[in-house]
C-alpha cells in the first residue's frame, strides 16, 4: 500500500485548498504526530471493512441511500458525538474515533467521508458556524445533508437553521452558499484549529506546538501561527526555538496590535536562553 506523504499533501493543500485528498488518511497521518506507534494501514483497513459492509445497504434514491448509510454507521456501528467530554483531544483523531466510537462533529464527518468514498457514496463536509455536518451528493440528484454528531439524522434547510441557532444562540439563514461543500484544505485547517484550541485550553503546550507546526504548513502566510508557536514553545520550556518564530512574527506583522506583547515574549525567551549559556 502506497501511503500519503503528509508533508507534500499539506503543501499541495496550502497551494490549492480544493486539491483532492483522502481526508480520512490525512487525519490519520496527522494523528501519528501524537501517536508515534500508530499503524495507519491498520486503520485504513478498518475503513475498508466498514465500507464493504455499508455497500450492500445502499439501495434506492440518494436520500434512501444516505439514510441507510447513516443508520449503518451511527446506529448499527454505534459511532456518536462525545457530548460528555466534548473537549477531549481524542475526539479529533480518527484512530481514536474508530477505537472508541466517539468523536467531534468534524471527525465523525471525516469518518463518513472516508467510508462513503470507499463504498460508492460521495460524501463531503459542510462547515457551519459552530458545527460541522456532512452531505451526500450525486450529479443527478439533490444533495442530502446529515449530522454525524447527532446520530446521522437527515437535515433539511429548516433543520440546519434550528441546529445552528441551538448551537450558537444566533439566527442562521441556510442558503446554497452556506451549505456548500467545504474544500479539503479548509476542512484540515478547521480540524487542526479545533485541536489547537483544545490543547491550549488544557495547557498542553508541547502537543499544541505540534499542531501549530502543521497549521503553518497549511497556512504559511498566516503570521499568527508563528506567534502562537513561539508562545507555546516558551510555555513548553523550549525558549530557544521560540526566538526564531517570534522574530519571524514581528517581521511579518510589525504593526500588529499585539506586537508589544510579542516583543515582551521575545525578550523573555532571549533572557532565558542567555541564562542557560
Amino acid at each position: 500500500m502506497l501511503l500519503m506523504d503528509i508533508d507534500r499533501t499539506l503543501r499541495e493543500l496550502a497551494a490549492d485548498p480544493f486539491a483532492p485528498v483522502d481526508l480520512a488518511e490525512l487525519n490519520l497521518h496527522l494523528a501519528a504526530d501524537h501517536y508515534p506507534n500508530l499503524d495507519v494501514p491498520v486503520y485504513l483497513a478498518q475503513l475498508d471493512e466498514l465500507a464493504e459492509e455499508a455497500r450492500h445497504r445502499l439501495r434506492g434514491d440518494l436520500e434512501q441511500r444516505t439514510a441507510a448509510f447513516a443508520e449503518f454507521l451511527f446506529d448499527e456501528c454505534g459511532f456518536s458525538g462525545n457530548t460528555d467530554e466534548y473537549y477531549d483531544p481524542r475526539n479529533s483523531f480518527l484512530n481514536e474515533v474508530l477505537d472508541r466510537r466517539l468523536g467531534l462533529p468534524i471527525a465523525l464527518s471525516i469518518l463518513a467521508i472516508g467510508v462513503g468514498e470507499r463504498c460508492g457514496l460521495r460524501v463531503v463536509g459542510v462547515g457551519l458556524p459552530g458545527h460541522f455536518v456532512a452531505k451526500a451528493v450525486s450529479g443527478c440528484e439533490n444533495e442530502v445533508l446529515f449530522d454525524p454528531f447527532h446520530g446521522g439524522r437527515i437535515l433539511d434547510e429548516v433543520g440546519v437553521e434550528e441546529l445552528i441557532e441551538s448551537v450558537t444562540g444566533q439566527p442562521f439563514h441556510a442558503h446554497e452558499d452556506s451549505l456548500a461543500a467545504t474544500p479539503p484544505g479548509l476542512v484540515a485547517q478547521r480540524m487542526l484549529n479545533n485541536l489547537k484550541a483544545t490543547l491550549l485550553k488544557a495547557g498542553d503546550f508541547s502537543r499544541a506546538a505540534r499542531v501549530i507546526r502543521r497549521l503553518m504548513q497549511l497556512m504559511p502566510a498566516d503570521p499568527t501561527q508563528r506567534r502562537d508557536l513561539g508562545v507555546s514553545l516558551i510555555r513548553a520550556g523550549q525558549c530557544g526555538p521560540a526566538i526564531q518564530h517570534l522574530t519571524a512574527y514581528l517581521e511579518m506583522a510589525p504593526t500588529a496590535e499585539d506586537a508589544a506583547a510579542a516583543r515582551q515574549f521575545l525578550r523573555e525567551a532571549r533572557k532565558q536562553v542567555a541564562m542557560w549559556n
